[in-house]
């Protein structure tokens, strides 16, 4: 019980988190899915294994009470990720440098190879759309670069250094 104490508590701790209004509402659809369509599930579970008899020997039902648990962990920290989401307003946004909704254009100092990406906040990155978060570590590296800089990004291999081509929005 310590363990999931602690890890609530972990979960409730304020954290601002910056969306695209496109990246929050598909955040608030999934909240709203976990709500209305999984919570009654998983209580419709217990139910289900609770009428099979003996609680004490039941697999089930202990497995449906696990489920339920995490489930509404899981909703308790989307919950608190909505409660804390700000909308991002691009007109505000500087263009001269690279920032959160950036799309740059950026050029492997190494082998030439040119890659275009998106700067978005962490859930809503997706590397086969071209977009990748701010926290990894390419986004922190290009964060407030401008167009003819290199970014001298640390990765895992070693060290890549990326030039910004072009940053557009």
């Amino acid at each position: 019980m310590g363990f999931f104490l602690f890890y609530i508590n972990q979960l409730v701790m304020s954290k601002i988190s910056y969306y695209t209004a496109e990246g929050l509402k598909k955040l608030k659809d999934e909240l709203e899915q976990l709500k209305s369509v999984e919570r009654p599930k998983a209580s419709q579970a217990i139910a289900d294994a609770r009428d099979k008899g003996d609680l004490s020997e039941n697999a089930e039902y202990d497995a449906a009470k696990e489920a339920q648990g995490l489930l509404e962990l899981k909703i308790a920290k989307m919950e608190e990720v909505v409660s804390n989401a700000r909308i991002i307003d691009e007109s505000q946004l500087d263009d001269s440098k690279v920032l959160v909704l950036s799309t740059v254009k950026i050029k492997n100092q190494t082998n030439g190879m040119i890659l275009t990406y998106t700067l978005v906040a962490e859930s809503e990155a997706d590397l086969k759309a071209g977009k990748i978060s701010v926290t990894s570590p390419i986004g922190k590296g290009l964060l407030g670069k401008k167009v003819g800089e290199i970014a001298e990004i640390k990765v895992p291999n070693g060290q890549m250094n990326f030039e910004v081509l072009e940053i557009s929005r």
